[in-house]
């Protein structure tokens, strides 16, 4: 009868599947976690948002290689049926017709939690444009989140996206949803949203000195920090240089956070002839941080390439991959500095070829794509894992790759 209960105690039921109480993460502090950035904006003809293709096309209409916004073509070949989505005039070399995916199908979204929840993935940041979250597509999608979330045993926070919302009325609209999410949602009551000193983390990105004042950043600090009701721990994204800020109010702004995520993507520095992500920052974002009494998110990238959305000329911003070299030497760096959070950009960003999920080494044609370079479509993942347990400390720490294809 003991084994018995200790057996029943061991297991959860999380939504409608059964879990080993250990593979239920602890949504109770943001410490030792690595979260990937998800940005689960992409959409299909016919899908149940009916956007048509957005992220995929530059044109919601159709698809052609003229209209491409993405640089990886995603791994669909786990997929079912029901959640495939044929792309007109795409075509494997076998002669199948290609496939894309939709962010608004339940059980693709589900898919993505339960690779993670294989690879020992702690969960996401969902990524919330205040420019579109008006839209019942994107409340679509935090409810895909959060039953994966329960599925799964992951954890989510919320990220606002503050790109192209206008300054006048940015700090209302930000409010109003939170508001709305908390009161109606009851997204901080859900057991699966990360809470970090007994709060629940938001994480508001976008906290450029180049893009609205210091006023208005402050006035979203005081009150995301500060209210009895919907106050949280606050993570906030920002300029990779914040450090060294000249505005001396924008500079205060950079210290006020709980938690601050420079982001890194695109900023590389050339190490032995090859481009690596560029970490020298972090030392000294690190230690003033301590001094702040903010806790420090890096932001840890696998590569990038936008060739697709930005066109030809852009290829001079591509960051090669390196077999996983130029992603694993940000784990290994955040480490050796004692690092206990790392932020992965991202998920499923497929656009700016940042994406760490299953894609094809051999995508249809007609069309240019960037692949694994012949790695396994779970490479990134598998990465991501070793990565996850060295930021926990549960691996020895080490320069070269840590697995082998």
């Amino acid at each position: 009868m003991v084994r018995l209960l200790g057996l029943v105690a061991a297991l959860m039921l999380m939504g409608d599947r059964l879990l080993i109480a250990d593979d239920v993460v602890d949504a109770s502090t943001l410490q030792r976690k690595v979260l990937c950035g998800y940005q689960g904006w992409f959409r299909c003809p016919n899908d149940p948002a009916k956007q048509g293709w957005r992220h995929w096309s530059r044109d919601g209409r159709k698809i052609t290689p003229e209209t491409l916004t993405f640089e990886m073509w995603p791994d669909l070949s786990e997929a079912d049926d029901d959640e495939k989505y044929p792309a007109p005039g795409f075509m494997h070399a076998d002669g199948q017709p290609a496939y894309l995916f939709s962010s608004a199908h339940p059980k693709t979204v589900d898919r993505h939690f339960r690779w993670m929840q294989q690879h020992g993935i702690d969960g996401v940041f969902l990524q919330r444009f205040l420019v579109e979250a008006h839209s019942p597509a994107v409340d679509q999608v935090l409810a895909n989140v959060q039953q994966s979330c329960r599925q799964t045993g992951r954890v989510m926070g919320l990220c606002y996206d503050l790109s192209g919302a206008a300054k006048e009325t940015l700090y209302d609209k930000l409010v109003a949803d939170w508001k709305r999410l908390v009161d109606e949602k009851h997204i901080t009551n859900d057991g699966r949203y990360l809470h970090h000193n007994g709060k629940p983390v938001l994480f508001i990105w976008g906290f450029y000195s180049d893009r609205f004042g210091p006023e208005l950043a402050h006035k979203i600090i005081d009150f995301f920090k500060n209210d009895p009701k919907y106050g949280v721990t606050l993570v906030g994204g920002c300029q990779w240089y914040w450090r060294t800020e000249k505005g001396a109010e924008w500079a205060k702004v950079f210290r006020r956070f709980d938690v601050i995520s420079p982001w890194n993507v695109g900023n590389s520095t050339s190490i032995n002839g090859q481009r690596h992500a560029a970490t020298g920052s972090w030392q000294p974002d690190l230690e003033e941080c301590q001094r702040s009494g903010m806790k420090f998110l890096p932001v840890i990238y696998p590569g990038f390439g936008w060739t697709n959305l930005q066109g030809p000329k852009a290829a001079k911003d591509n960051l090669p991959r390196l077999g996983g070299e130029f992603f694993w030497k940000q784990f290994s760096t955040a480490s050796e500095l004692g690092v206990d959070m790392a932020y992965v950009a991202m998920f499923d960003e497929v656009d700016e070829g940042t994406a760490i999920f299953k894609v094809r080494n051999s995508p249809p044609t007609p069309g240019h794509f960037a692949t694994y370079d012949g790695l396994p479509a779970d490479w990134y993942l598998r990465l991501t894992s070793e990565g996850t347990k060295l930021i926990r400390g549960e691996r020895t720490n080490q320069k070269t790759l840590p697995i082998k294809p």
